[in-house]
This record gives structure tokens, sequence and C-alpha cells, in this order.
């Protein structure tokens, strides 16, 4: 028997993102737009098969061929006649639609593999009696047998993602470890190079490693005066660096970022001002030449237009499932702003600069100037990538976030569908908090997105001496608040918050900004901004907590035992945030372990709601203050001791968390999946195509996203895939060129 966390079970819940009313609304011109952008951002989607597994791309292939020319209806009849029963081949549509929803075979939220939940000759008999494999044998056989192998494979290595021996990661090629990764960095960052749109891919030749750092672009080399500033800006070129060679190339995804660009070119003609224009315009270079100065540009352009109709961001954007921490994924998004909504955002906004002094660290650790963002609620028309957030706070780039600014969104039709909960399915809390859970779930995590999307990610000051020496902070006055000594470190030249806490960073900073809504969300004016006074607004403060510790709870469903190891950064978040408060003591979190009335193993977990502010705030508060302290002096030694001390589980102390974690991943929800859309010109005018909430409606929406152009998108992706396959060993023969690899 497989384990059911590397499956999908048939009920998992699948919802269509509902943007019918929000594109109604929508001038021609906007919906034009909105349809570019999309198509941008659906064709650069397909890069994270890519950045995913090796038989990624090749298993998205397989599925939409057999569905371009059956779909699930008609494929239903074949697979009957092959001797499917209704349930295994229900199994097979909801794996295909999770390879889809996720892009890849391994789950965005958790890294975790997952196979189709029916015999591996079951689901080749199918594929073999399909209309696909009728019309074209020798080349589905071929395609069968690229990934057959990979596709149910449950080998220790492959069952999660991750660096060297701790799982799979097509960021970097099979030989390559965690020595390799922080050298690549250091490489990076002596050129100033940023690791957001590269792999690595590492040899050996003459006895000396030799690697290549290789950048997304549509073009690779050229020779005239534009290419040889492009050259300089991109770094490309062989370098040597403490004894190996480093060599800096383009082309990666080239036929996919060449789509990419295309379609932004497309979707210049109809932006609604010079600031759309000139954000697309840099983005398309960015694109088409590997620059992510280019794509800088472009997020600042981006910043710049506030308040649009049509919202969207495009690019390597989060660097979550780079094992490192290092590399983005790519994702790129198309939203229409909810009015309604965006007006409280908006307030929170504006109360912002009065907000942020009430955080727990001195005004010296706080940024020189906040300035204020947009803040919006969307209803997404389209998002591409491995999964679809709540909120987001971007960009991610350092630089232009302390001094320039930044956005925040809140995706309102995804936290529509995505958190709405079930008694029956409500795990390890009584019944009286589960009713109480159900009415307020929604408006809490309302309240909790907003903070830590602005006030979260948005506050906090690095301390940072640049290139010329000049400190943005007075050395001799700016004292450490744990410490009470000098500040002793900080960040120099062209390291980032990234690049020094890599590994951590993702996760830590996630587990900041939690903080700041758990904090944030006690203050009476922040709840009234979102409507809420009186016996309400400590309801929602009730949930909120409550939430936040039973997510502790479930996080240890992405902790991996064997390897010691988290795959998902903001459960890994949630996980250090419930001991922090179990820390507390004083009966603020009680968690103890019990038997169900199903007599399997169970667990209680519940909240003091009198002692929440004051024994939780100043819990928090203590916590919240070392998080910042050891960011903005960029101590990673001090933050790492303290973070994966706090991640730790063990079986150890006052509570089993390996015991905990067995009952949790037997009593685990599967997570939603979302069927978006697709857009389509008709004459002058766009049409909205929408499908049903279900498995056959995702997969059905996926083999119409790419109806036009079928064939050579999935020639492109194979080639892509065939291209580097020899890369994903262990060993990379001695002497070969990266480029024939």
């Amino acid at each position: 028997m497989v384990d059911s966390q590397y499956y999908l079970p048939n009920d998992v819940g699948i919802s269509a993102l509902d943007c019918t009313e929000a594109f109604r609304l929508l001038s021609p011109r906007e919906q034009l737009y909105a349809h570019y952008l999309s198509r941008s951002a659906w064709y650069g989607g397909l890069a994270v098969l890519l950045q995913t597994s090796p038989e990624s791309a090749s298993i998205f292939v397989l599925l939409q061929r057999l569905f371009r020319k059956q779909p699930p209806a008609q494929l239903g009849n074949v697979a009957t006649a092959a001797g499917l029963s209704p349930e295994e081949y229900q199994a097979f549509l909801v794996y295909a639609a999770g390879l889809y929803a996720n892009m890849g075979n391994y789950k965005s939220f958790g890294d975790t593999k997952f196979i189709p939940n029916l015999p591996k000759e079951n689901l080749k008999a199918l594929v073999w009696q399909s209309q696909a494999f009728q019309d074209s044998p020798s080349e589905m056989e071929a395609l069968w047998d690229s990934c057959s192998t990979l596709l149910y494979s449950l080998e220790d290595k492959q069952k999660q993602l991750g660096l060297g021996d701790k799982g799979i990661t097509t960021y970097f090629s099979g030989n390559c470890c965690l020595e390799d990764a922080e050298l690549a960095q250091k490489f990076l960052d002596s050129k100033n190079l940023s690791a957001y749109n590269t792999r690595l891919f590492k040899k050996k030749s003459e006895g000396k490693s030799c690697y290549e750092v290789r950048l997304a672009s549509a073009v690779q080399e050229g020779e005239s005066d534009y290419f040889l500033f492009l050259k300089r800006e991109t770094r490309c070129g062989r370098y040597d660096f403490e004894d190996r060679v480093f060599t800096v190339s383009r082309g990666d995804y080239d036929h996919l970022m060449k789509k990419v660009s295309e379609n932004l070119e497309k979707a210049k003609d109809h932006a609604a001002n010079e600031n759309q224009k000139r954000m697309l315009e840099e983005y398309s270079r960015s694109f088409t030449f590997g620059s992510v100065e280019a794509h800088k540009e472009g997020s600042r352009f981006w910043i710049k237009d506030k308040g649009p109709i049509v919202e969207s961001y495009i690019g390597f954007i989060e660097s979550y499932r780079d094992p490192f921490g290092s590399r983005g994924e790519f994702e790129g998004f198309v939203a229409v702003v909810n009015k309604a909504m965006s007006e409280r955002f908006a307030k929170l906004v504006s109360s912002a600069e009065v907000l942020l002094p009430e955080l727990p660290w001195p005004k010296d650790f706080e940024k020189d100037r906040f300035l204020l963002p947009d803040f919006t609620s969307l209803d997404v028309l389209t998002f591409a990538g491995s999964g679809i957030p709540a909120g987001i706070n971007i960009p991610n780039y350092d630089d232009i976030r302390q001094s320039e600014g930044f956005k925040n969104v809140s995706l309102g039709n995804v936290l529509a569908v995505a958190y709405a909960t079930q008694k029956d399915k409500l795990t390890f809390l009584d019944e009286e908090d589960k009713d109480v859970y159900i009415k307020w779930k929604g408006p809490s995590f309302e309240v909790q997105v907003g903070l830590h999307e602005l006030l979260g990610h948005g506050s906090g000051k690095l301390f940072v001496q640049d290139e010329k020496g000049t400190f943005n902070f007075e050395q001799d006055n700016v004292r450490n608040p744990e410490t009470g000594e000098k500040i002793t470190t900080w960040y120099k030249g062209n390291e980032t918050w990234d690049s020094k806490f890599s590994t951590i960073s993702c996760s830590y900073e996630e587990c900041r900004a939690e903080c700041v809504g758990l904090y944030l969300c006690l203050n009476k004016h922040v709840l009234s901004i979102f409507g809420h006074e009186g016996e309400d607004a400590e309801e929602v403060v009730y949930v909120n907590w409550l939430n936040m510790v039973r997510a502790g709870l479930l996080g240890l469903e992405f902790y991996t035992s064997e390897s010691k190891s988290w795959r998902q950064a903001h459960m890994q978040a949630r996980f250090v945030i419930l001991r922090v408060l179990l820390e507390a003591g004083e009966g603020l979190v009680t968690l103890k372990e019990s038997t169900g009335k199903d007599g399997r193993p169970d667990a209680l977990i519940t909240l003091d709601r009198s002692k929440i502010h004051t024994v939780g705030k100043g819990a928090i508060e203590r916590f919240l203050c070392k998080l910042q302290v050891l960011k903005s002096t960029a101590d990673v030694e001090g933050g790492r001791a303290l973070y994966e001390g706090y991640s730790a589980v063990s079986d150890g102390g006052s509570h089993n968390f390996l015991c905990l974690r067995e009952t949790v991943l037997q009593r685990k929800e599967a997570r939603k999946m979302f069927v978006q859309a697709n857009t389509r010109v008709k004459g002058d005018s766009v049409e909205l195509v929408e499908y049903q909430g279900s498995a056959a409606g995702l997969i059905c929406s996926f083999t119409e996203r790419f109806a036009d152009d079928a064939e050579e998108v999935e020639a492109h992706l194979l080639e892509l895939n065939k291209r580097d396959a020899p890369c994903w060993n262990s060993k990379v023969p001695s002497g070969r060129s990266l480029e024939s690899v």
C-alpha cells in the first residue's frame, strides 16, 4: 500500500475561481490588455514544469495529448473498455488535475511527490487504447517510456524536493550539493548578479569543477552593440573564481521566454498609461535577454502604476522551492480590482504610519520612511505557476522595497473559496471552538492577510554598508535592544536578505510577518478598519490566534522526519509560532494527545482567550523583536540558532511532536485546487470561457488553454526537457560541455 500522503484523494476539493462579473465590467481595451497579459503568464508558467522535476514536462505533454484527442468524458469510455474501475479512472483524472494545478508532480504546498492512485499497468492500458496512441503509437510509446518509471517512483530521494541527497531539484544539476550552492552564491554576489532567474549546472574538466550559471532568456548570444551592453549587464562570459571556472550564459527556457515577451508586446498596445507601457517594455527586455536589472526597472514602473483597474505581475518571483532559497519560480498573475474590498485596505495603508511605531522594536530598526503602497483586493483572472496564494507583497528586491516601495494585494475570490471549512473535516478542535471557527475564520483571515502583507513584509529596516562604505544607520548611536551593545554586523555591498540567510530566509520572513499579524490584530483601531467592533472584534482576535496555533500543529504534515527538514515555509513558520506560544506557559495554549471516536490517535488544541492580550501578546512581542533585530543586523548565526531551535521536531520535552506528526498525517485533508477561466479574442472583443469546478473542468481548461499552438508548445517543452536530461544524474561525465548535456 502506498502512503496516502503520496497520492491525491478522489474527493479532493476543486473549485472554480469566479471572475465573471469583474471581467464583464472591464472596457474592451482593458479586456484585451488582460487577455495578452494572461497569455504571457500562461506560457511562462510552463517553465515551472522544467523547474520542478526531470519528468514533469513529459508527463504534462502525455496528458495534453491524451485529453486533446479525447476530453475526460470520452476518455472515460476508453478507460472502461481498458478494464479500469470508475474509482481508478477518477483517480487518474484527479492526478492529471493535480499535475496541472501544481505545474508538476510535486505539491506546490509541501514539495511532496504525488503519484497516480491506480496500478501502473492499468494506466498503461488506458494510454495504449487511447485515440492519441492509435493516431501516433510510436510517439506515445516513446513519451510513456520517457516518464512512466519516474511517474510512479517513490524512492527515498524522489519523495520530496531538495538538494543533494535530500531530494529532487532541477534548479541545480544532479551532482550539486549545498557547498556548490554556497560557492555559486559567493560568485554571484561578487559579480552583483541576482540568482532569481538562474539555474546552476556543474561539470568536471581537467580535474577542476566548472559551473554554468544559466539565465532565463529568449535569446542566447549576439554581436551587436546592444548585445555587448547586455553582456555587461548580465555578466555573460567565463570567469575564474576560487580555483573554479564559472560561465554565465543565456537561453534557459528560450522558447517559452520568447512567447512571454511576444505577448507582453501585444499587451503594451492596450496599456492604460505610460507607466504600464514602460513596465511591459522592461519586462520584455528582461525575458528576452535574461536581465534581472531590466525586471527591477519594470518593477519600479509597476510600483508607480497606482490603482490600475487591471493589476498584474510576472517573472521569477518567489524562492520557496529553491532548496537554497535564492532562485525564483516563474509566476504571473492578472486580476481585476475589487473596489469595495480595496477601500478597507486603503484605510489600513493610511493608518500604517500610526501602526508601525506599535511594533516591538526601536525606531532605528524601522525604515526611515514608510512609502505608502497600493493595497488592493483583487479577483484573479489568471494565476500561472505552481499554486495560488491568498495575498502577495512584491517586488522581492530588497533595495527597491527599502527605498522605493512595494505593493500589496489580497486575492479576494481565492479567499472566498479556499478557506471555506466543513465542520466534519475540522480537526483537533473541540466542538464549541469548531462553531466559532467556522463563523469567524473568513473575517479573521482577511485581517491577518492584510496585516501580514502590509505591515509584516512591509516593515523593518536592513542595516547596510554600501559599496562606497556608506552606512544607512548611525553606527555610534544605534544599540541592539537585546544586548544594549553597539551594532557589530550588517549587510555589506551586494549582500541581500536571501543571499545571507539563504535556506531559512523564506520561512523566517513568513514567521516574522505572521507574528506582526498576530500582534497588531490586537489593536482595536485595526479591527475597526475591517468593520469589527466590541464582542465581534474579540471573536476575530480569538479565531485568528486559534487558527495560528492549529496551523502550527497541522504544519507537522510538512516536516520530513528522515531528513529532519521542512518542506513548506509558511507551515514551518506556524509551527515555530506554536512552539513560542506553548513555551509561554500559564495555560495560554494546551496541546494534548487523545483517541478519537474512530479509535485512531487524535489530538486536541485549545487556547485560553482570556490570556491572549497578556501572556500571548508578551510572548509574541519578545519573539518578534528578536526576529527583527537579527534580520536587521544580518546576524545569520544568531538567526539560525533561534529559528532552527524552534523549528526542531522531536519526541522529547513536554510534547512528542514526532508522534503528533503521525496523527496529523493520518487526519490530513488535501489542499484545494482551483479551476481558472480562459480568455479568447473574437473579432474586436474578448470572450471569457469558464469551466466547472471539477477534475474534468480543470483538465479541459488546460487542454483549451494552448489549443491554437498545442503541438508547437509541446514540441518545445520536450526539446527543452531533452536538452538537460543528462544533467539530473548525480554524476555528469567529465569533459563534456554543459551545452551538450
